[in-house]
């Protein structure tokens, strides 16, 4: 029996004959169901149709997106570190190309992902690199298809591999996770953010919301909040949940002013 992969989120279900009556993720409000109803479909009929392509974004750090876009779109980043590659966030697609790659550079010590929207088939790459999937612990109801990879973090670091430590923001999800690479931008310090903290059209400015596809926003002491937990951790540049989303320099000021102006719209009288 295969697997069923949600073609709206790319959440995977356990191997059943007949795909799932929903998806959990997509009826729930930061997502949505579309209009058509929902499809699903196997890791062989997206392996047949779709390929991943990478590209280099600077010194240990590559990009994994698959092409034709699938899902909600989202780009797993791999991180390079002198303890073992990280893989942040995850993509639906793990094809052969992508597999002998990914050993060619090392394999995996470890997956993390910021919210349940990316959870997507995180037990595969998991099964692959023989290695732990690190979920905070607030999301775990979104386990769709459970494993004994998935480890559960709880509190708000992590450091899972030397120099890449987990901190829980919180806000698109309780469990909303960003990860610290202290070694990114030649040292500068980078976040790579998913949609916890999103990079705009403006790639000098962030925002924050509760329900990206449903423009909901979240309260302007969630986004304070928010802001203040990153303030003590050095950082430059900010990757974002999507392909070209980076804050390239000024990443702290970009979270610092974003978050300022966010909480004055939110509080600002009648217009």
């Amino acid at each position: 029996m295969p697997i069923h992969i949600c073609n709206t989120c790319g959440t995977s279900y356990p191997e059943t004959p007949e795909p799932p009556s929903g998806c959990p993720i997509c009826e729930d409000e930061r997502q949505f169901v579309p209009r058509g109803g929902q499809l699903w479909t196997t890791p062989e009929r997206l392996s047949g149709g779709h390929a991943n392509a990478w590209r280099r974004l600077e010194t240990d750090l590559f990009e994994i997106h698959t092409q034709p876009g699938f899902g909600i779109g989202q780009r797993a980043l791999l991180v390079r570190t002198p303890t073992g590659n990280v893989l942040w966030d995850c993509i639906a697609l793990l094809d052969d190309a992508t597999e002998t790659l990914v050993r060619a550079l090392g394999g995996l010590v470890a997956v993390a992902i910021s919210h349940p929207h990316y959870y997507t088939c995180m037990q595969d790459w998991a099964r692959a690199f023989d290695c732990p999937v690190h979920l905070h612990v607030a999301d775990a109801d979104w386990v769709m298809r459970p494993d004994p990879a998935i480890r559960h973090w709880d509190g708000e670091t992590l450091e899972i591999a030397q120099g890449v430590t987990l901190l829980r923001l919180g806000g698109h999800f309780p469990g909303g996770t960003v990860l610290h690479w202290a070694d990114g931008a030649d040292g500068r310090g980078a976040i790579l953010s998913g949609d916890i903290v999103q990079v705009a059209a403006d790639l000098s400015r962030v925002s924050f919301l509760w329900s990206y596809p449903n423009m909901l926003p979240l309260a302007a002491a969630t986004v304070r909040r928010i802001a203040d937990t990153l303030a003590p951790w050095r950082f430059d540049r900010i990757c974002g949940a999507f392909p070209g989303r980076q804050v390239m320099s000024g990443g702290a000021r970009a979270v610092e002013r974003s978050a300022a102006r966010y909480v004055e719209l939110l509080q600002a009288g009648p217009s």
